[in-house]
């Protein structure tokens, strides 16, 4: 009688990935929710960075996550509209992807509610990779470096779209940004700025913080919020007259009509153009919206205190100040961290 001396298969264990979180995320943030049916693991970071610049994903492959998300300008886009791989331009500006580990009611108009399902739209998306995830995920098992990769990451050879949004998911949640000039500040440790950028970016935070003046916490928080956003919906006054019904495109409740959700405020110098059609093309302009450009309209922000007058009316040293505070929340380490870049070239 003849007997079969192989050892069976080895169980796959991903190794368990351990976050870092900056000094203020650490201090002010809890630590961020994992869905129990995607731990993050060293295996399943590395193999959705792969993916994240991986252009096999679109129809024609030669888009990838990151042709929209560039990590150069804090995995935003640089043009004012995203082109996809028809030549079709969308309507929107493409957020940037920072600290996304703590956000809720992705895009926009909050029509995804978790990473995973952010990151599964723009692959059968017309306008954007224009694909199938059968076309995808056919693609990458005749890869062998793909299916080695899947296997070490989820124990399976079997590569479906699932997978695939929850490795990007996990790479996405390691995008943790909180080293800029005003952390290291609260942080007391050396900013490198002069002593008049210095004090120009405290008054500016003043400002940021005075219910007469700026009133901008309301909807970007304070110091004890380094996400520097509330992640909700409001309409800032951007049109009286609305060609994008942003939230209310999804809810379908004419109150919601011309909110979008607000955007962080870490690393603007590196994501203009501002606003969700990008119609600002610098942070002068942006302050510049709210100091003298604020338009009514029906569902209008009850922030917008000050309307009726056209904004808050800052003098020109008090939109300097704002200006240089919002710069402050530049974390120049993060758009070049290597474990972000391309792993493919």
């Amino acid at each position: 009688m003849g007997c079969d001396n192989t050892d069976p298969d080895p169980v796959i264990r991903p190794t368990p990935y351990e976050i870092e979180y900056p000094f203020t995320i650490n201090k002010y943030l809890p630590p961020m929710i994992i869905p129990e049916d995607n731990p993050m693991t060293v295996e399943g970071v590395a193999l959705g960075r792969k993916l994240f610049y991986e252009k096999k994903l679109s129809g024609d492959g030669t888009m990838s996550c990151a042709s929209c998300h560039m990590p150069d300008v804090s995995f935003a886009d640089s043009s004012k509209f995203s082109v996809g791989i028809d030549g079709i331009e969308g309507k929107r500006n493409s957020p940037n992807i920072v600290n996304a580990g703590w956000m809720n009611d992705l895009f926009w108009d909050g029509r995804a509610e978790s990473i995973e399902t952010q990151a599964l739209a723009p692959v059968t998306n017309p306008i954007e990779m224009h694909s199938t995830w059968i076309d995808v995920s056919q693609k990458l098992m005749l890869d062998e470096e793909y299916v080695s990769l899947f296997n070490a990451a989820f124990g399976t050879i079997i590569i479906d779209s699932m997978l695939v949004v929850k490795a990007i998911a996990q790479f996405e949640r390691t995008l943790i940004s909180g080293n800029a000039p005003f952390d290291k500040f609260l942080a007391n440790e050396p900013m490198n700025w002069s002593t008049e950028d210095f004090a120009a970016a405290y008054n500016g935070f003043m400002i940021f913080m005075d219910e007469t003046k700026g009133d901008c916490f309301h909807c970007h928080g304070d110091e004890t919020n380094p996400l520097w956003t509330d992640n909700l919906f409001h309409n800032n006054g951007l049109d009286a007259v609305f060609t994008d019904l942003g939230q209310g495109e999804i809810t379908h409740n004419p109150s919601d009509n011309g909110k979008f959700k607000t955007p962080t405020l870490r690393n603007l110098l590196f994501t203009a153009p501002y606003m969700h059609d990008g119609r600002f093309n610098t942070l002068e302009e942006v302050v510049e919206h709210y100091s003298t450009g604020l338009k009514n309209s029906p569902t209008i922000d009850p922030l917008m205190k000050k309307v009726d007058q056209g904004g808050i009316n800052l003098s020109a040293v008090e939109k300097a100040n704002l200006v240089m505070f919002l710069k402050s929340l530049t974390d120049s380490s993060f758009v070049v961290n290597p474990n972000f870049q391309n792993p493919n070239q």
